[in-house]
Order: structure tokens, then sequence, then C-alpha cells
């Protein structure tokens, strides 16, 4: 094999997606910025018992492991920030208040997350801790679809859904720690003969609630169907309420927003209100969140959370693929008014490159459409002939 090929899924960026992706996530990390949001970067290494400290079957089985040759203990590389974002808020920071973070780095993953995606996302983010409301929600919520805007990402669809739903359901059922498993995975498939079976020794009204959140997925009108069928718990009421105000307060900032109540992504991970955005030009979700107030205690200090994420790389294939803009070609003189104008030039925010061979043969790999030349005693920016 030749030592120059790379591991499936894993891949390279050349200069012009490179540029756009270092864009892209100025774009999102100046949007965060600017609304209070502070930056945090996390190793890529760490001991693998604090990634996986939210005990994420799913999240064991993506994560590359090794033994550290200084201490010999398990490390891992790891395959989201989120759980590093909780640790650096609990320990490290360590405020009684609200805490807001971001975040834009690698991540690797043992299989890619869909047919199309890369093993390395670039993952770029936002955390908020310490507001246990709807606030806070609707907060990053807004975040993530105005970042998608900033980007030129259009007719975005947003998924909304509510894990203490099910939750609530499994606590006043009595459900055991297996049988909530199993319920998990099927109403997860939606495979609605696997749940009748499985739900059969169940009290009747929890029975008839777990039958009814497959079919409870559409529009807003889904509201009124789930109130009209599920019991009328406190907790239950909470969540649809919630869901409901989140709905009418995202309305402007997306294309269309649908309700599906089976939907537990992240269940063990999450534990409110989760939420994903999808785009008519991709098979997944370009976009992930949700609470997990939970996630801190595995650091010994719960604390309310709730955030999102997505992979730049994944964003960048579903934008027009723009040239970027010309530079100017400079020739290489040891003669100051020259490196007068190359730095005037270059202060101005004009991409200069200097010709060091001064082959033109070789003029066209600079990716250049002007030129620098004297005339008159004075340099002068011109088109570049072809």
């Amino acid at each position: 094999m030749a030592n120059w090929l790379l591991p499936e899924f894993i891949q390279d960026m050349l200069p012009d997606e490179a540029w756009r992706i270092e864009r892209m996530r100025a774009s999102i990390l100046e949007l965060l910025r600017l609304s209070g949001y502070q930056m945090v970067v996390p190793p890529l290494l760490e001991y693998a018992e604090s990634l996986l400290a939210n005990g994420s079957h799913d999240m064991d089985l993506r994560t590359f492991k090794l033994v550290d040759q200084l201490g010999g203990r398990t490390l891992a590389l790891r395959a989201d920030i989120t759980p590093q974002v909780a640790r650096i808020d609990a320990h490290l920071l360590n405020r009684q208040g609200v805490t807001r973070l971001c975040y834009a780095g690698s991540v690797l993953h043992t299989r890619p997350a869909g047919l199309m995606r890369t093993r390395e996302p670039l993952q770029i983010g936002a955390e908020l801790y310490g507001h246990a409301g709807l606030e806070s929600d609707l907060e990053v919520q807004r975040l993530m679809l105005q970042a998608l805007a900033s980007l030129g990402i259009s007719g975005v669809h947003l998924d909304l859904g509510h894990v203490a739903l099910f939750r609530a359901l499994a606590r006043r059922g009595e459900i055991g720690g297996a049988l909530e498993a199993e319920l998990f995975e099927v109403l997860q498939s939606k495979d609605v003969a696997a749940l009748s079976a499985r739900v059969s020794g169940l009290r009747p009204e929890v029975r008839s609630a777990l039958l009814a959140l497959p079919q409870l997925y559409g529009g807003v009108e889904v509201f009124a169907r789930a109130r009209a069928v599920l019991p009328a718990y406190p907790e239950v009421a909470a969540a649809l309420d919630d869901l409901e105000r989140a709905a009418a307060h995202l309305q402007p900032l997306a294309h269309s927003i649908g309700i599906d109540l089976a939907e537990l992504r992240g269940y063990h991970y999450h534990s409110g209100m989760v939420f994903a955005a999808y785009h008519p030009g991709s098979h997944d979700a370009i976009a992930l969140g949700g609470r997990y107030d939970d996630v801190g205690k595995s650091f010994g200090r719960a604390r309310p959370a709730t955030g999102f994420s997505m992979d730049l790389r994944q964003l960048h294939g579903l934008l027009a693929q723009q040239a970027l803009p010309g530079g100017i070609l400079a020739p290489h003189r040891d003669a100051p008014a020259l490196q007068e104008k190359i730095a005037q030039l270059r202060a101005q925010g004009c991409v200069v490159v200097v010709d060091l061979l001064g082959d033109q043969s070789m003029r066209g790999e600079f990716g250049c459409d002007r030129e620098l030349v004297l005339c008159d005693g004075a340099w002068v920016v011109v088109e570049m002939k072809s």
C-alpha cells in the first residue's frame, strides 16, 4: 500500500476548502462571542474515564482508545467535545451563576456517523450552564439557527422532542431498567409491533401512552393530539408546554418545524428538550443539541446545561463552492518602494504573493488575477494577462 494513502473516511483539507472552513469557523465563533460566549480549547487526548464519564455505550463504541506509555492508564481521543466543556465548567471555572462557553476543534470517530461523513469531524458548538429554564433552551436553539443562516444555509427544518416525556412515563409505570432500555430501542425504530409486545403488562394508561408516542409526530398540531391521548401527569404537561412555546418562538428562524415525541436521541445523555436541524441537501442532521442537566454529575458538580454542536466539514459540503478572491502577484525585487506597496496592500486586506521563481509558466499556480507592475516610476495593480 502506498504510504501517502489515508485511512478510510479520513481526508486532507486542501487550500480552498481549508480557507472556506476557517472563514465559517470564524463567522460562527464571532456570533457566539458577541452573544457572550467565552471560548475554551480542551485537549484532543484525555483519560478514557473522563471522556466516557456519562456511560454512553454509543460514545464508548465511537471512541479510539490507547495506553499511555508514561503512566500505563487508558487514554482516549475525544469523539465529542461536550463532556470536556462540562469538565471545564465543573472544575476549572467553578462559577456559581450562568456560564456560556463555546469551542471549535477536531474530534475522531471509530466509524463515520453517516454514509458520506468523515471520521474526523470539525466540531463547533456552544454550551450554557447554570440555568434550568426554557429561556436558555431557546437561546442556544436560536444561536444554532442563526449560525446556520450566517453561513448561507437556508431551508432548515427543525425537529423538536423531549426526553423527559418518556422518562416520566417510565417512572410512573415503574418500568425496570432492562425493559426501559428495550422500550427505548423499539421507540427509536418506531417498531409498533415490538412495542405492543413489550408494554402488554404495564398499567393501562402508561401502556396506551407508550403505544401512542410513535404516532405523535408532525407539525404543531401534534400538541393537541398529545394532550388528548397522553395522561395528564404534571411532567408530561410541562414538557408539552415547553415544546409548544419553543416552536412558536423559533418559527421565524426555521423554514419548518416538526415535533416528534418518540425522538429519544441521546436518551442516556440528555435530560430534557432535544433538537436537530435538517437540510434538503443532507440525509443526516446538520446540527444537534439538547438539555443534559446530569452531565456534570460525573465530575462531581451537576449543573443545568444545554447546548448545540455541528460539523463544519459537513456544512461545507452544503454550500455552493465559490472560488476564493484572487490575489495580487508581485515580482521578487529588493526595492523599498515595492516592499512599501506590498505592505500597504496587505494592510488593506489584499492577498499579495511574491513570485520567487519568476517563471512565467508557473504563474497560474498562485491563484492571482492581478499583478504589481512598475509604471512611470510607481508600483500599480493591473489585471494579470492570461
